[in-house]
């Protein structure tokens, strides 16, 4: 199949990048929907939304599922926990058509996690209406795939390496593709997928919708949606908005590095009346730390990029179902993934920007639930805990005494 060629971009093909794009803006007209039954949603649809759980629509969902149902590009920009995964699946499972066993919506993320992930949602909503999904991430079966996709699914989600490779060997056929989403884009542009996000763009029918996820705008994303999105619908959550209400945020000061060890096993009774999940900036803290703590007898799960999928499957399953509450983990468990009891996040080291921090503890307190933050902060680290604070317009007290009570 060669890749097409046309596009719907007009007569002019791609914009440039116009003053336009460079202050973000919600578009105007976008209209505030706040219930799910306003939506015109299919009615099994509702009886799947309803069934797992969800009561009113979040902000977001307010505001952007009407612009996809509708068929239009949507630009949407909102944190972490306001219920984007739900939204995309709600969408998706409207928009398809179960008659026709062909892939009609490809969803992209960064990590196997979120793409296995939105596969769960999808199939928990779209259970009445016999919608297939199939997530399509490196590290499992290459034949598994084939399979499933000659079966033939409605919807693919997955990561954009292993989609690109089976859209090269004609085993995820791309021509009933009708919707493509760039879930957490910005982190998928940071993690290097550009060129392949664009390999995958080249082989999807000219007529296609597209709607992009994102946490954080950079300029390479503002670029991107300039490429290859056709007067997009903007719907942005400001940052000042992104604040985490709900989740209570503070610091433990410590002198030396090797004090956090300590402070840690002090706090570990209440880390293990929630679940817990404590984050290190590398692979080898993680390992360290799960290693120290186990000596000292302390049980603990650790997860990290480098494991095998297997394994990172199985301590995912573990965590879910509560067998184990504390959770040492990297960057890789920041974004998107939602474990409901999760009401405790400890960053054992401070992120190395900021945009990760309200990822990192946007794991508790999920859309509109309860939780706290610990941050561990070394003389050196105060800067950027202060910096973290300015950027968010938010505060950091220090931990009192009785932090068990406020979880």
């Amino acid at each position: 199949m060669a890749a097409p060629t046309t596009s719907r971009r007009g007569p002019g093909g791609a914009r440039n990048m116009d003053d336009e794009n460079l202050t973000f803006e919600t578009s105007p007209g976008v209209e505030v929907v706040s219930s799910f039954d306003q939506m015109g949603i299919k009615d099994d649809l509702l009886r799947g939304i309803y069934g797992y759980g969800f009561e009113k629509p979040s902000a977001i969902q307010q505001r952007a599922v009407l612009p996809i149902i509708n068929g239009r590009d949507v630009i949407a920009q909102a944190q972490s926990g306001t219920g984007k995964t739900s939204m995309i699946s709600l969408t998706v499972c409207q928009i398809v058509d179960t008659a026709v066993r062909e892939v009609q919506a490809l969803i992209l993320s960064p990590t196997r996690e979120l793409a296995s992930q939105t596969e769960r949602v999808m199939l928990a909503i779209g259970d009445h209406l016999n919608v297939q999904v199939h997530a399509c991430i490196g590290g499992k079966s290459i034949g598994e795939d084939i399979r499933r996709l000659e079966n033939g699914v409605h919807v693919v989600s997955g990561t954009p390496g292993r989609v690109c490779d089976m859209i090269k060997r004609r085993t995820l056929r791309t021509r009933a593709i009708k919707l493509l989403v760039l879930d957490e884009a910005d982190e998928m542009l940071s993690r290097g997928f550009k060129d392949q996000i664009y390999d995958v763009y080249r082989y999807l029918p000219p007529e296609l919708q597209v709607v992009l996820i994102s946490a954080t705008l950079p300029h390479e994303i503002l670029e991107m949606t300039s490429k290859f999105m056709t007067e997009p619908v903007r719907i942005l959550v400001k940052r000042d908005e992104l604040t985490l209400e709900g989740i209570k945020q503070f610091f433990v000061a410590v002198e030396k590095e090797e004090w956090k060890f300590d402070t840690l096993c002090d706090l570990y009774d209440t880390l293990t009346i929630t679940q817990a999940v404590i984050f290190c900036n590398t692979k080898r803290k993680v390992d360290w730390l799960t290693e120290k703590m186990r000596t000292n007898n302390f049980t603990v799960s650790a997860m990290h990029g480098d494991m095998p999928q297997q394994e990172r499957d199985a301590i995912m399953g573990e965590f879910r179902s509560g067998a184990t509450r504390v959770l040492i983990t990297t960057d890789v468990w920041a974004r998107g993934l939602d474990v409901q009891q999760v009401s405790l996040v400890i960053n054992y080291d401070l992120p190395n920007n900021r945009e990760l921090y309200i990822h990192r503890i946007g794991r508790s307190g999920r859309f509109g639930r309860k939780g706290v933050a610990i941050n561990f902060v070394r003389k050196d680290d105060i800067r950027i805990l202060r910096d973290i604070e300015q950027y968010y317009s938010t505060q950091i007290d220090e931990m009192p005494m009785n932090v068990a009570d406020l979880i």
